[in-house]
Formats: C-alpha cells, structure tokens, sequence
C-alpha cells in the first residue's frame, strides 16, 4: 500500500511544543464574502458597505472577523482535528489588523497542552493557532482544545499538560483599528441607534429570530472553510460513530448566532476578541438556531470618545427560542437545548460617532 497518503494526526502524534505550519495558504475572495453572507445571513453595516466601512476609518469593507477566523481554523483542521470527535472551546483570542478581499492568510499553531481521557480511547489537545496575512501580520492568534480519538487504545498516556488560560483578553490588549470620525457613523443606514452608553453590564437580548440549518449549509460551510474533520464531512463513518451522523461545524453555530445578534447589537460592528466559548450540546442539520446575549462588561477604549468595549455572552439554543433566557438547569449544567456558550469582545460606537 503507498505511504503517500495522511490519516491525520492522532492523540499519540502530539507533543508538547510541537509546532505545526499548515498548508495550503487561502486567498480570500468576493466570492467567499458573498456565500459567507448566504450562509449566515449577516447584516453588519461596515463589513457590507464599503462607503459605510471608510466612515469609520477603513479603507473599504473588511472580511467578517468570523469569516476570517474559519478560514484560519480550517488550515489547522487535517493536523489538528481530522480524527477529532469534537472541538471542545476557545480562549485568549484576539484579532487584529483587518484583513481585505485579495489578502492570503496562512496558520501556524503550537501545542500548549495534551490530556488522556479516561476512555482509553481518546485525549484532548490543546494549541494555539496564529493566522498571519501576506505581509506576516497577526488577523487572530487563540487557543483552542479537541478532543482527538487515539490510535490504539493500548497506548501509554502522557504526563497530563493543562495550559493556563486568561479567564478574559484585558480590554487594554486588543486591537480597535477604527477611527470614526464625530457625527459620521450613519446609525439609520447601520439599523440601530443604539450606542455604547445605552447598554448595561448584567443587561439580556433576546435576538428573536431563528435560523434553521439545512444539510447542504452546513456541509457547503465545512467544504468553503476546508475543515476537513470527518466529524462533519463522511456519513459512511459517522453512521458508527458517537452521534451517528454527521455534526454541524462549530464555527458555524457562531457565525449563525453572531448573525441572529444583529437584532439588538447591530451597532457592535467587530469582534475584536474572544475570551471563551464552549460547544456544549451538538447540532445536526434540520435544528433551528436562536439566540440571546448578556453584556459582562463595559470598557473604554483608552482615552478615545469614537468608540467603546462591550463584553458579550451569546447564547445559541437549538429548537427553543431565547424567551426566559434559558442557560443553566438547577444543578448547575447546561440546559440541553443550549448548543453554544460564546464570551466575545465587540467594538460599539460611543454616542458622539453617531449621525
């Protein structure tokens, strides 16, 4: 049999300090901006309008900072994730310089930790990965942990590694690359006159809306983004698997609730940081998505008037909608219609920006 072919990497192939270059650099297009908004459907005014965009500073509409991390995260997927079961969370995530259509983004990522299971059959990695543009600029660096099927049961285990993980990104470290200049953020072209003062620490959203998830989106998704992971892609060996049949992609559960969060957050025009997020139930095409938010904190941006800081949770639930806010049953878990526990920085504009 020919040894050119790649299994993928399983949890014994890992260690400590390894670092992994991925392949196949992606040059983003039009065309990925336009199906990433049919997918999802969001409605954020800077990254669909670049007359809207150079009001705040920026040359032209940039890429979703969402889009931008998937096509960073699927380099990672046929060294990280292609044997996984499922990808666990995220944390200190940061973005930073926009990136356009015509840029080329490439990955490299670090194991920062390995965890045997107590199955025998499974472990959980630990990395961070770093997407660079042509220029060999950071668009977001973060951490991420999988939980990766062995390949063979027998194996020794490794001396656990656990990394240390900021509970949150400390507003003072993320990159807020927009100047908007006093009275030049349209608020009626942008859907909301909501600004960074009208929002409370401790206040909830409901978003309202739901979006139901066909097969071919969420398959479409796994192919656009290269995520080759068979957790998603091959019903022939998910049938036997532990769900048997195929997951939706993480990611796009976050796109899909970044997108239902429009409705009352439109003015939080970018994701500038990502401090956790844990996929807590999975989703198979046919559930229907809805979503809530909590604000967990409010933050300046130094000492700039045009804008501000708010931390975000977004809840994604699966067949229930967000009236009651649901989140937590008695003991403390997960109620089991919630898919997705999302803790993200988002830049607003302060109230003098709006016109």
């Amino acid at each position: 049999m020919s040894d050119k072919t790649r299994p993928g990497n399983f949890f014994e192939d890992f260690t400590i300090g390894q670092v992994i270059r991925h392949a196949t650099p992606r040059t983003v297009t039009e065309g990925d901006v336009s199906l990433y908004t049919a997918l999802f459907g969001s409605r954020f005014a800077v990254q669909s309008s670049s007359p809207f965009a150079t009001a705040v500073g920026l040359e032209r509409a940039p890429v979703d900072a969402m889009l931008v991390f998937h096509l960073v995260f699927g380099k990672t997927v046929p060294d990280i994730s292609l044997n996984a079961i499922a990808n666990l969370g995220y944390a200190d995530g940061r973005f930073g310089v926009p990136v356009f259509t015509g840029d080329t983004l490439s990955t490299t990522s670090t194991v920062l930790g390995l965890k045997a299971n107590r199955d025998g059959t499974t472990g959980v990695v630990y990395v961070r990965s770093v997407g660079v543009n042509q220029r060999g600029e950071m668009v977001v660096d973060y951490v991420r942990w999988v939980m990766v099927r062995k390949r063979e049961a027998a194996s020794a285990a490794p001396e656990p590694v656990v990394p240390e993980l900021p509970f949150a990104v400390a507003a003072d470290a993320l990159s807020v690359p927009f100047t908007i200049v006093p009275g030049r953020y349209d608020a009626a072209l942008a859907g909301s006159d909501h600004a960074w003062e009208d929002y409370a620490v401790g206040e909830r959203i409901d978003h309202v809306d739901g979006m139901t998830i066909e097969e071919a989106e969420h398959m479409m998704a796994a192919r656009l983004y290269q995520n080759t992971a068979k957790v998603h892609f091959n019903q022939h060996v998910e049938r036997e698997g532990r769900f048997g049949r195929r997951i939706v992609y993480g990611g796009h559960i976050i796109s899909l609730a970044r997108a239902l969060s429009f409705n009352g957050l439109a003015n939080a025009f970018a994701v500038v940081g990502i401090n956790g997020g844990r996929h807590v139930n999975p989703t198979f095409a046919g559930d229907t998505i809805y979503a809530w938010s909590e604000v967990l904190e409010a933050q300046p941006v130094g000492e700039r008037d045009d804008v501000g800081l708010l931390r975000v949770r977004t809840v994604a639930l699966k067949d229930r909608s967000a009236t009651g806010f649901p989140y937590k049953d008695e003991s403390g878990g997960y109620e089991s219609a919630v898919v997705l526990d999302f803790d993200y920085w988002v830049v607003v504009p302060r109230r003098r920006s709006l016109g």
